[in-house]
């Protein structure tokens, strides 16, 4: 009883907090650094002078950091071990880091034994490969009686030792340090100028498997994983030509994230791909992650809603668009492909269209399109119709809106925006719960709601099919970001029916097609072929000839090469069996 009251007391009766130690997280010195700047560029009583002087300081300070960055860049190897050992430990901050192994051990060369030291991050890197490939030649190989005296000792523990098969010697630091930190390791030798860099990845990662948002029934099943090389790999393994480059790029400070760069040389245009390599190498950030942040540090319109890159988990389709003359980006760590340029009849096209024959993909085409304008536009029209165009609603239809619409307390506009409210909640609910049970509750949820909110006479039966078939109709558009955008807009246009009826779904539709046809992707118009208009790459855009007459490459591209294939393909239509020569037409 005593402890109730005790407990009743504390509450009633004000006790005097204890004070405890606290917390608190102080400036750095960027930080007060950086307000000095603040207030040296809003004061404008200081004498001119003294802000000469501050703006001398300042830039004095960059400057600093600057050299400091070159310095570090340009730093060579020491021929003494021990210095060698103590900035890799000042680097790394050993042993404060409890992930970084450094193991010692001695090598013996031509007759003498000397010291050395190998650094490696433990979990990323292949531990059976650096002892039976770098430890154990260093450590008995280098006993064996082998005449190299024509060679220094780097060149003989480069050929003659260290058995693995991705080894450079280096003299900087930073080419050992850029190594280690993507799972490699570094070696050196007591008396030398160089290390030794080997590739000894080994972390663990997801295996290739069947793409999980761009399923296809036809086709290849294999998809990209969050590796820079298997992702590369796959797409070699489809196109065996040598032309096929894949350069190098690295963005971020601090992640040093590595990209490729892929393009067929004899095809693409190399205005294109100066292009491309001219925004990745001026990105400054300081980590990147996905693709999908690089495809926003490379985009022309920031603003712009619908997507200006291709987005693909797909080698077959890569493969596919780097013979067209595109450009792709594979960053490591994203199991997704950037494409450039881009174009909007582009985004609605699936993955298996090209192992479809035609009839069936230009029908699939033709719903595509048609879901989007339901998509977009029917929300719209339906406020734009039942507030001020009522004439154009047959009389019985009319009749049975408006005998939905009496017990409904809102009025249209308001009614229309709750219900898609709703089902953008349901949708997002459904993504976000993980395993089989998301879209079981994006169903029972839909129909629940739906169910519940006519029978409380909160929405009209015919607003829940309106919401329904719009939201039906963006789910028929392959291309995820362009969806999004588009159910983004949907919004603006149920506004402007609401406020002028199709008076204002037109100029909508104006400004968007103004917005959308000044938009480029990598100086190519987004609404190409339309606009320019272009002949080779019209009818394969917008509907899918048969495979046998894609002759030509799509000309807003500007490739080098435009054929791609003859003009008769199918030559065992014109020659007898077992003939094979290929020169005629």
């Amino acid at each position: 009883m005593g402890n109730y009251l005790d407990v009743i007391k504390n509450l009633i009766l004000f006790k005097e907090p204890e004070r405890k130690e606290t917390f608190t997280l102080q400036e750095t010195s960027f930080d007060e650094n950086q307000k000095e700047n603040e207030k040296t560029v809003e004061s404008n009583k200081r004498p001119t002078k003294e802000l000469e002087v501050q703006r001398k300081h300042n830039d004095l300070k960059v400057s600093t950091d600057e050299e400091k960055n070159m310095k570090k860049d340009k730093l060579k190897i020491s021929k003494k071990l021990s210095e060698n050992l103590a900035y890799i430990k000042k680097i790394y901050r050993i042993p404060t880091n409890a992930d970084v192994v450094i193991r010692k051990f001695k090598v013996v060369v031509k007759d003498m034994s000397v010291n050395a030291f190998m650094i490696f991050i433990d979990g990323m890197t292949n531990t059976k490969v650096i002892d039976d490939n770098i430890l154990q030649p260093l450590m008995l190989l280098s006993n064996l009686d082998i005449k190299t005296d024509d060679l220094d000792i780097a060149k003989y523990i480069e050929s003659h030792l260290i058995t693995h098969n991705q080894i450079k010697a280096t003299k900087k630091f930073v080419d050992v340090i850029d190594e280690v930190n993507f799972g490699g390791c570094g070696v050196f030798v007591d008396g030398l100028d160089v290390a030794f860099a080997a590739d000894v990845k080994g972390w663990l990662g997801r295996s290739v498997g069947p793409p999980n948002t761009e399923i296809t029934i036809r086709g290849p099943q294999e998809g990209f994983v969050e590796a820079l090389r298997p992702n590369t790999g796959l797409v070699r393994k489809i196109l065996k030509d040598e032309d096929l480059i894949v350069e190098s790029a690295s963005i971020g400070k601090k992640s040093k994230t590595p990209v490729s760069i892929l393009y067929i040389k004899d095809i693409a245009n190399d205005s294109l791909v100066e292009e491309v390599r001219r925004r990745l190498n001026n990105i400054h950030v300081d980590n990147i992650l996905d693709s999908g942040e690089l495809e926003q540090l490379i985009e022309d319109v920031t603003i712009l809603p619908i997507p200006q890159t291709i987005a693909t988990e797909r080698p077959d389709r890569v493969a596919s668009m780097l013979t067209e003359g595109k450009v792709a980006l594979i960053m490591h760590g994203s199991p997704f492909a950037l494409i450039v340029p881009c174009t909007l009849p582009e985004l609605f096209h699936s993955p298996e269209d090209s192992y479809m024959r035609f009839p069936y993909v230009n029908l699939l085409r033709f719903m595509r399109v048609v879901g989007m304008i339901v998509a977009l536009l029917l929300p719209g029209t339906y406020i734009a119709i039942t507030s001020y165009h009522y004439e154009m609603i047959p009389t019985d239809l009319l009749m049975s809106i408006t005998a939905t619409r009496e017990i409904v307390p809102f009025p249209a506009v308001i009614e229309l925006l709750l219900m898609e409210f709703a089902f953008e909640l349901i949708r997002e609910a459904g993504i976000r719960i993980p395993g089989p049970i998301g879209p079981t509750l994006g169903i029972v949820a839909g129909l629940v709601l739906g169910q519940a909110a006519v029978a409380a006479n909160i929405v009209s039966p015919i607003m829940i099919i309106v919401v329904a078939i719009a939201g039906v109709g963006s789910f028929t558009i392959p291309n995820f970001s362009l969806a999004f955008a588009f159910r983004i807009l949907k919004f603006g246009y149920i506004l402007l029916g609401a406020m002028a009826g199709f008076l204002g779904i037109a100029i909508g539709l104006f400004l968007q097609g103004l917005w959308f046809l000044s938009a480029k992707s990598f100086g190519v118009s987004m609404f190409s072929p339309i606009g320019p208009v272009t002949s080779l790459a019209f009818y394969n855009d917008f509907t899918r000839v048969p495979i046998w007459k894609q002759e030509k490459r799509p000309d807003f591209l500007n490739t080098k090469e435009i054929t791609k294939q003859p003009k008769i393909s199918r030559k065992w239509l014109n020659k007898k069996s077992g003939d094979g020569d290929d020169n005629g037409e």
